[in-house]
Order: structure tokens, then sequence, then C-alpha cells
């Protein structure tokens, strides 16, 4: 996770996990898609980054079918 404090000053949160998870998001809440992170609107006005494994073709495309 990544954002600013108050102060404009960055804020980096790095989560370690043993390994990928299937995840499943509204459409509606992706702010935005990069070769390797989706951005995505949360909880009490947040905004998270969801690093993603396949490759961005493949997301791409999937997110066109929807």
């Amino acid at each position: 996770m990544h954002g600013f404090d108050k102060d404009n000053k960055e804020i980096i949160e790095t989560v370690t996990v043993d390994g990928w998870s299937k995840k499943l998001v509204n459409v509606d809440r992706i702010l935005s898609v990069s070769e390797k992170f989706v951005l995505t609107s949360y909880a009490d006005g947040r905004i998270i980054y969801w690093e993603y494994k396949e490759g961005f073709k493949s997301l791409k495309r999937r997110l066109k079918s929807v």
C-alpha cells in the first residue's frame, strides 16, 4: 500500500505474503491499470494498489470481456 500523510509525505506499507490469491473486485472500483498494478478505490475514501502476476495483455482482455 502506498499513500501520503496529511503533510504530503509518502507512506509505503510493504506486505509480505506466502503466495498469490485470487481476488474479485467490482470493475467500477478500478481507477487505473499499469503493467504491474491495479489501482482501486477502497473503504473510507482510501485507494489501494493490487499487484497482479498475469501479463498486462491478459488482464486487459479480461477487463474488455466484462
